[in-house]
């Protein structure tokens, strides 16, 4: 462990560079987990450099429980100037939270293919995913970064195999995507297509029937067959998902609405759908 205390450090620097802007981040092929819980779950061959505060130090020195023993472990896997102890100042100073814990890891971007998103990847998923039909998340423009980590969280715990995002939506590594995603973002095999039209008929061409979450043309959740590959396709929080991308989808799926709300929330749609496919699957 080394210790850093002046804010010109050049690690200092950067680490900041990486919390403040997306496009360093992609550039160099990382992203930020912060937050002790999130950070001991993190997996170790993604963890490049551990930034810990002086404060969080002294409690981790005190703790003899999992937590103590999880960083100790992280510790010994990473090389010594690897992890850096900073004052608690300066560590406020670099972190993305309002009431920071004291605990940051820089990490590297996991890299999946489309393959691994329909299949998943057998070693990260829940058991309820590793057999059986795909069921993969097409998100279609969703900016909310809160929106963006529920669902992560969420497909995680409905079995979910793989989650493929627009370009333009929410940074599925930025840091409040991966502190809402509660270290799915760790697990869960996701891309992003450049073509999200032509993505979708990859999937109709792999036998993946896809789903378009709209609300004209469509049969009721609970009444469309989820049990063989399914891919769900869930759009913006304003607009829904284009006309595009609606039309390269075979099948249309709705969640009726009673009273005069006119939509849903993209997060909790796509929550409700998954846990329909998931109860369909379970019931079979």
């Amino acid at each position: 462990m080394i210790t850093i205390s002046s804010a010109s450090n050049a690690k200092i620097k950067k680490i900041s560079l990486y919390t403040s802007r997306a496009s360093a981040r992609k550039e160099d092929g990382v992203f930020i987990a912060e937050g002790t819980k999130l950070v001991v779950e993190a997996p170790l061959p993604l963890l490049r450099e551990l930034y810990v505060s002086e404060s969080c130090l002294d409690s981790l020195d005190k703790e003899s429980g999992r937590l103590g023993d999880s960083f100790l472990r992280i510790t010994r896997e990473l090389p010594e100037d690897a992890v850096i102890k900073l004052p608690d100042h300066l560590f406020e100073k670099i972190s993305t939270m309002k009431s920071p814990q004291g605990m940051m890891a820089l990490m590297n971007v996991p890299s999946y293919t489309f393959d691994d998103v329909i299949r998943g990847v057998e070693d990260s998923l829940p058991d309820s995913a590793r057999t059986g039909a795909p069921l993969v998340l097409v998100l279609e423009d969703i900016q909310d970064p809160g929106n963006v980590g529920t669902i992560f969280r969420t497909a995680e715990a409905a079995g979910v195999t793989g989650i493929i995002l627009s370009e333009a939506c929410a940074d599925p590594l930025g840091p409040k995507v991966v502190r809402s995603a509660m270290g799915a973002a760790f697990r869960m095999p996701f891309i992003i297509a450049r073509d999200m039209p032509e993505t979708v008929r990859m999937l109709e061409e792999k036998r993946i029937t896809c789903y378009a979450a709209r609300l004209d043309e469509s049969s009721e959740y609970d009444k469309c067959d989820l049990t063989g590959p399914s891919a769900l396709l869930i759009g913006n929080e304003g607009n829904g998902l284009s006309a595009d991308i609606t039309k390269a989808a075979s099948r249309g799926i709705f969640i009726p609405m009673s009273g005069r709300t006119e939509s849903l929330n993209a997060a909790i749609s796509a929550s409700i759908l998954a846990y329909e496919a998931r109860r369909q699957r379970n019931s079979k």
